[in-house]
Parts: structure tokens; C-alpha cells; sequence
């Protein structure tokens, strides 16, 4: 699988000044994807190492083996999701690292690739980003919540306007036949949703996008990343956090606020303001445009 067809990686000198890669450390990406941001890493820095996680078993297999080879002693690879990475390290023997990455773009594969996430293609409803992992698809959601569980999801995950209209109109189209396709559930949202010459997204973008967050408990993930990061960076180590919208930009900088170095354990905050692309780059790889990255530095209270 080419890397483009997967999330191409964004901010690369941005996160290597952030992370700062050091010889002999030891780095986690955790989202690791088409590869691109591991590669950057592994090259800037020829005495580190990078374990890096995908809960796609394609990003693994197509992307990782192939990188793997080239690196095979500084790469190691775990097929899971990052919500769980205390867990996974443990089982490598592994109980710090000295760095933390965090991408966590939708990739280009998992839009045009995995049945359920674009808008443009009339797939089965399941939006989940690892079957193996998972359970509950959007169809699920869709044919089975309450009205009152579908508006708080379109509201509170897509913030989408038109959130009571468009539960309406499914409650009354799922009551004739199951919604079983995007093509469906796009069209029930075309029927509901205004016109607007100026909107650029699609009209179903919202409601896609919240489904999405929701099934793969991707606010949830963050936040238990996060939380781990507290335990397996080493004092000093640098985490590096990339978001692509409000929520989950709003997670991670709340987090490093609420961690402080006058705790025990907290972070130093090391972008003040939030790093976007370049004009450059946003020209180079438009998808760059909403890219939001934070990083802090882990301290100890007698730091």
C-alpha cells in the first residue's frame, strides 16, 4: 500500500523540533499510519529507536514491514490501539520511553478504503477504523439509539446545527426500513440540511464525522493516552500531540493544563499558542490546513 493513500504525515519538522529525538532514546508513535512521521524520526536521529502502534492491521502490514526492513533494529511494531499502551508496552518489557507522538488525523486510506466513512461512496454503515477491536458499527447506532442519544452525538461530537431535524428524519425512515448504507443516510441528510452556495463540506460531513468519533471512541482514546503518557514518559520526555478538530484540540490542551509541573507528575507546555502549517505546506498538502499540534515536556515536582 502506497503511503500516500494513507494520512499523509503533516507538521514533520514541526514534530522533530517538539520531540527532539536524542541517540539511544527510545520513541513511541502511537498513530503510526503511512509511516511517514516514524521514517522522519528514525532518520533525523541514526542512534534512536521508535515502537510504533496502528490499530490498522493494513498500516502494519503494507507500510510498517516494508519501513522495518530498512530500520530493523531501531523499529519495533504492535498491532493495537493507543488507548491501550500501557498495556501493550508492558508486554514488551517496557515501562518508559523518552517520547510520545500522536497523530490523530483520519487516514485517506481509512475515508476512500473501509466501508462506512465517506460520504461519496454507498458502502455498508460500519465506520469502524479496526473491526478486530471493535464491535458496534454506525448501523448499529443509527438503527438502534434513542432520538435523544442521536442528537447529543450530532450535536455534542459534530456540532451540527441541524441536529433535531435530521433524528427526526431518520427516526421516521428507520421506522419504515432499516438504514443499512451511507447512500441511504446521506440522502435522509441531503433531504433535511438547506443549500448553502458558500458551505464547502458536504452536507452529511457533520453527521459522518460524529458517527465516526463515536464508534471508534476516539475523545475517549485521547483522553486515555493522555493519561498514560503521565506514567511511561520519562522525566523530561517530550509528548507531541497533532488534532484536526476543536474537540480534540480542546482535550489535549485542557489536559496539559489541568497536569502541571506542581503536581507530582505534570508538563511543562511547550507551545503557548498552538503551531499550525505554513502557507507552504498547506499548498504542498491542503489536509495540513487544520492541523493543530501541542506539545509539552513531562517534570517531577523537583524538577
Amino acid at each position: 500500500m502506497e503511503q500516500n493513500k494513507y494520512h499523509k504525515p503533516v507538521l514533520i519538522e514541526e514534530v522533530l523540533t517538539y520531540l527532539d529525538p536524542k541517540p539511544n532514546k527510545v520513541y513511541v508513535d502511537v498513530t503510526f499510519g503511512g509511516g511517514g512521521h516514524t521514517r522522519a524520526i528514525l532518520e533525523k536521529e541514526p542512534g534512536c529507536s521508535v515502537i510504533a502502534f496502528d490499530w490498522d492491521k493494513n498500516a502494519i502490514e503494507k507500510n510498517g514491514y516494508p519501513l522495518q526492513e530498512e530500520f530493523p533494529d531501531r523499529l519495533t511494531l504492535i498491532w493495537g490501539s493507543f488507548s491501550h499502551v500501557l498495556m501493550l508496552l508492558k508486554k514488551e518489557k517496557i515501562t518508559q520511553v523518552d517520547g510520545i507522538l500522536a497523530d490523530f488525523g483520519t487516514s485517506q486510506f481509512q475515508i476512500t478504503q473501509l466501508p462506512g466513512f465517506s460520504v461519496h461512496r454507498d458502502t455498508v454503515l460500519d465506520m469502524r477504523m479496526s473491526p478486530a477491536h471493535q464491535k458496534i458499527t454506525a448501523e448499529e447506532i443509527i438503527n438502534k439509539s434513542t432520538p435523544k442519544k442521536l442528537e447529543e452525538i450530532f450535536f455534542d461530537l459534530g456540532e451540527e446545527r441541524y441536529s433535531k431535524q435530521i433524528v427526526r428524519a431518520i427516526v421516521e425512515e428507520r421506522s419504515n426500513r432499516r438504514i443499512r448504507t451511507t447512500g441511504q443516510l446521506v440522502d435522509i441528510i441531503k433531504k433535511v440540511v438547506p443549500k448553502d452556495a458558500k458551505k464547502k463540506i458536504h452536507p452529511a460531513t457533520k453527521i459522518f464525522q460524529a458517527l465516526r468519533i463515536f464508534v471508534n471512541t476516539e475523545l475517549e482514546n485521547i483522553h486515555s493516552l493522555l493519561m498514560a503518557s503521565l506514567r511511561i514518559l520519562k522525566p523530561g520526555g517530550n509528548i507531541v500531540c497533532i488534532s484536526f478538530h476543536s474537540l480534540e484540540d480542546r482535550i489535549v490542551k485542557q489536559f496539559f493544563k489541568d497536569h502541571p509541573c506542581v503536581i507530582d507528575r505534570g508538563f511543562k507546555i511547550l507551545t503557548p499558542k498552538v503551531v499550525e502549517a505554513t502557507e507552504e505546506e498547506v499548498q504542498m498538502n491542503p489536509s495540513s490546513r487544520s492541523a493543530r499540534l501541542r506539545a509539552a515536556q513531562l517534570c517531577e515536582k523537583n524538577d
